[in-house]
């Protein structure tokens, strides 16, 4: 359940690329009005951090998983939504600007929150505590080269080329669908021996905790009154986890590969689910409405 070269090295790079183009959709008054109009940050934040952990209980629980499976459920429910998410998010025609802050905000509070959930896993289902820390400083550092940097890139090439940006946009969305295809065949070319058995194992609980994420976001959204984009972005938020970070905690700080599995299959299964999401967005959401947010 290791990354190929691919995922590790080439992943990264394509989401800088993306990033830059994402960037370049964007403009300083998108994030004002994310921030005179919080609600949608107030709503994501809260479903990413609290709601989505007590969900994988209760379906760890419901489903009867082994004690350890129900530990990495939780773990992967605790973690942020990765920075593959804004790409989704950008595909989908939802609001970029509310899934970025949202992938910032929920990283950094996850630095606590995680430790803290993943103990409260491991006494409930196993009887054992662990103290959990997680790099604070590699965290911040990804966040700020992967996201933030890239992003601003983007911004700065359409404030001074803005013919250029607005040739990019479509450029961006359709290398953004061919990483996506080739991340989803790699990421199940990578576990094709061992695919049949970790679905057997931990395949319901991972794919009802992703369609529970997806549904609490788009329902949340709709009762707070959120816009269709915001509450795409906040759904494709709860939907696409940083899988890495759930393989970090549980293969190198836990050494466990029985608790990497939900991880592991979350990982493989939340992109063609997100991609259908991504289809669903496009088709109600007309691109003028983007074309005259920007």
């Amino acid at each position: 359940m290791e990354s190929s070269p691919l995922i590790s090295a080439g992943l990264p790079i394509a989401l800088f690329i993306i990033m830059i183009g994402i960037g370049m959709t964007l403009t300083i008054r998108d994030f004002r009005q994310v921030a005179v109009y919080p609600k949608g940050i107030i709503v994501g934040t809260i479903a990413q951090i609290l709601v989505m952990p007590l969900i994988a209980f209760m379906l760890a629980t419901l489903l009867a998983v082994p004690p350890a499976i129900a530990v990495g459920l939780v773990i992967i429910a605790a973690c942020p939504g990765g920075t593959t998410s804004n790409l989704f998010v950008l595909l989908s025609r939802g609001n970029i600007a509310l899934s970025i802050v949202l992938t910032v905000s929920a990283s950094l509070i996850t630095i606590l929150t995680l430790p803290l959930f993943t103990n409260i896993a491991l006494q409930y289902y196993m009887g054992t505590e662990e103290d959990i820390v997680l790099p604070v400083w590699k965290t911040v550092g990804m966040l700020i080269g992967i996201v933030l940097f890239p992003v601003a890139i983007g911004m700065v090439v359409r404030t001074r080329k803005p013919e250029v940006a607005r040739k990019a946009e479509s450029i961006v969305s359709i290398f953004g669908g061919i990483v996506l295809a080739v991340l989803i065949v790699a990421l199940v070319y990578g576990v094709r021996d061992q695919i049949w058995e970790l679905l057997k194992q931990a395949g319901p609980a991972t794919i009802l905790l992703n369609l529970a994420g997806i549904g609490l976001g788009l329902a949340a959204g709709r009762m707070a009154g959120l816009t269709q984009r915001e509450s795409l972005a906040v759904a494709v938020e709860l939907g696409v986890k940083n899988g890495t970070i759930a393989l970090m905690v549980t293969l190198t700080l836990l050494e466990s590969s029985a608790m990497s599995i939900p991880a592991a299959v979350y990982g493989v299964l939340m992109f063609p689910i997100g991609f259908v999401l991504a289809m669903y967005g496009r088709s109600i959401i007309p691109i003028s409405t983007v074309q005259s947010k920007n």
